[in-house]
């Protein structure tokens, strides 16, 4: 069920860009501690190294955000799905390896300058003001919202530099030799052939209707399919510039101003269309100049010196931007010469320039009465972008000094919708016919990774858009009582049943097969009518250029060995494949080189994570972490009981 966060945990870049959490906290709206531990409470300790520990109210809060992204990708995911999963686990080891290498990195010298620190901070987009730039009172108004200090902010990003620099080098510098990786690629070139049968579940008997106590055991037995994950009930109030009223416009004053501030805009220009030859000496440049004088055609010049037309072609430029491709005394030459006009050589780092002016365009000045338009409709614009971010920064203003939903709402007269109780989706499953609006689909994601307690917040919806968002109740996950899902749970067992009689028969039908009878003969002989087995294959390279799901049958037949015969469940619980390799024809890696430098960056790669890997075992051997399991084991028991519907 949680394959993806098993996967992230093996991986040394899960490590790496942990500390990034606190960034994430305050780009998403979830609150929680620095990676560090900083002052303050730490429970009972779950784990602990030289120089640092790992309590229960770090790791609580890890966990829970954990679950929350974790259930964002797998909608319905409970807490109790979770922590069987391995949540807990692969949290804490993501959460103790960050710490111990930050720890040892700075035992051993590595640092993160507060210069690197300033430039992480100023490039995270949600400090950014309304002009796409690092604004101060944004970032310290989302740091006080989600009680996050800016030393603990600092800390965690230096401690990612850290990580970075001490696991980067490790990971990027891996490489697999061609006598590794030669093998495998080939691989990908072999084509196997095989006999593939199908057992549907729908073929099998009904057999008698479930009793009622079969029905009780397996509602009981499945009660995690049967449970409504967490909802949450929302209200919110949407904020944009329909609700400023009419913006004052702009005065002549004003317009003036910015017509005089894009003066180089609106002034006279000039663009020239040249042509030009770079030679290495100046005697070389001066003997071509000598022949165009003397009535040799620019292009004919060229030519006999090894330049083709496209060579010599530079097309329409402006003297600004030939300085910046050749040099300021360049363009000037080039802008004091005549229209048909070649320039003397001219010196430039690159070496000798000749240019001719093919053509002159000039364009005349902008009156301002031709844009002013389109000035009045940039100032009003700015004047109202101005004024709806002066009535967010207001109304976060007032949340932080105390003030409820209800008194923000009122005060700024906004219109306040409340949600029925949501999945992380937006769906509701008590009102099907509820679907978020444009307002409410962006705010989900806030909504969902903030506390019950937490105090209202307001969100970006879009580019001018914004929102006040509250969560009024959170409704914890709760088994569906079984008399509103009875049909549903006779349906299941009842597919169940067919299924566990399909892989029976499908398990009887490989068995015969491997033992010598044919898998046509062996379907016909089931004793149920069945689908006639049908044969097809390919290669690997073929399946993955599809770009499309691979069937599990045929992944199958790629881990098999030739004549044998194995079973697959059908992806969908629609029955069981039976499996039969009858062929392998070995490709040529030499009709594909390209497979064996692909196939190297690959294995590069998973090099480099395994040595990352080892280097973090290492690095935690060596400050002698300690894992407490009775201590971890009643941390679990705990986050299961908080989340269980009194």
């Amino acid at each position: 069920m949680l394959s993806f966060f098993r996967r992230a945990i093996k991986s040394w870049l899960a490590v790496a860009i942990l500390a990034l959490v606190a960034i994430a906290v305050v780009v998403s709206g979830v609150g929680m501690d620095s990676l560090g531990g900083g002052a303050g409470p730490q429970g009972e300790t779950l784990a602990s190294m030289d120089g640092g520990s790992i309590g229960t109210v770090e790791a609580d809060r890890r966990v829970r955000e954990a679950y929350t992204q974790a259930a964002q990708q797998q909608p319905g995911l409970t807490m109790a799905a979770f922590v069987a999963g391995g949540g807990v686990e692969g949290t804490l080891q993501r959460v103790i390896s960050a710490k111990a290498v930050e720890l040892w990195g700075r035992d051993h010298g590595f640092t993160a300058s507060k210069r690197l620190v300033d430039g992480e901070i100023a490039s995270i987009p949600a400090f950014q003001g309304p002009t796409g730039k690092f604004d101060e009172a944004t970032f310290r108004s989302l740091l006080a919202r989600e009680r996050i200090s800016e030393t603990q902010l600092r800390a965690d990003i230096a401690g990612d530099a850290i990580r970075r620099q001490i696991l980067g080098p490790v990971a990027g510098g891996a490489r697999a030799t061609d006598a590794l990786v030669t093998p495998y690629a080939a691989m990908l070139l072999d084509r196997r052939d095989g006999t593939i049968g199908f057992v549907p579940a729908a073929a099998m008997p009904q057999g008698p209707a479930p009793t009622p106590a079969q029905i009780d055991a397996f509602y009981r037995k499945n009660i995690a399919a049967f449970t409504l994950p967490e909802r949450r009930v929302l209200r919110y109030a949407a904020i944009d510039a329909s609700q400023l009223g009419a913006v004052p416009a702009p005065t002549e004053a004003e317009i003036a101003a910015a017509y005089k501030a894009n003066a180089a805009q609106y002034a006279a220009s000039e663009k020239r269309t040249l042509s030009q030859v770079l030679l290495p000496t100046e005697a070389a440049a001066r003997a071509l100049v000598a022949r165009i004088r003397s009535g040799t055609p620019f292009a004919a010049a060229a030519q006999s010196a090894g330049f083709s037309p496209r060579d010599t072609a530079l097309g329409a430029k402006t003297q600004s931007e030939l300085a910046g491709l050749a040099s300021p005394a360049v363009a000037a030459a080039a802008f004091a010469a005549a229209q048909g006009a070649t320039t003397d050589p001219v010196k430039s780092p690159l070496g000798w320039h000749i240019v001719r002016v093919d053509a002159i365009t000039r364009t005349p000045p902008t009156p301002l009465a031709a844009v002013r338009g389109a000035l009045v409709a940039d100032l009003t614009k700015r004047a109202t972008d101005a004024a709806l971010a002066d009535r967010v920064a207001k109304i976060g203003d007032a949340i932080d000094d105390g003030s409820t939903f209800e008194q923000a709402a009122t005060a700024n007269k906004l219109q306040v919708v409340t949600t029925p109780p949501l999945l992380p989706t937006g769906a509701a499953p008590t009102n099907p016919a509820f679907k978020p609006d444009a307002t409410l689909q962006p705010l989900l994601k806030a909504a969902f990774q903030a506390a019950e307690d937490d105090d209202p917040s307001v969100e970006t919806v879009g580019p001018g858009s914004y929102a006040l968002l509250d969560v009024v109740d959170v409704v914890a996950a709760a088994p569906i009582p079984l008399a509103q899902v009875r049909s549903t749970v006779v349906a299941a067992l009842t597919a169940e049943r067919a299924s566990a009689q399909a892989q029976q028969i499908a398990t009887t039908i490989a068995a015969k097969a491997n033992r010598g009878m044919s898998l046509a003969a062996a379907f016909a002989g089931a004793g149920v009518k069945l689908p006639v087995p049908q044969t097809g294959g390919g290669r690997q390279i073929d399946l993955a250029q599809a770009r499309q799901a691979v069937p599990a049958p045929v992944q199958l037949l790629f881990t098999m060995a030739p004549g044998k015969v194995r079973t697959i469940a059908d992806q969908n619980g629609a029955g069981w494949y039976v499996v039969q390799l009858n062929s392998v024809k070995k490709g040529d890696i030499r009709t594909q080189p390209q497979l064996v430098a692909a196939t190297r960056d690959e294995f590069g790669r998973a090099l480099g994570n395994e040595y990352a890997d080892q280097l973090i075992a290492g690095i935690m051997q060596d400050l002698k972490v300690k894992r407490d399991a009775a201590a971890i084991a009643r941390f679990k028991t705990s986050l299961l009981q908080s989340s269980v519907v009194p």
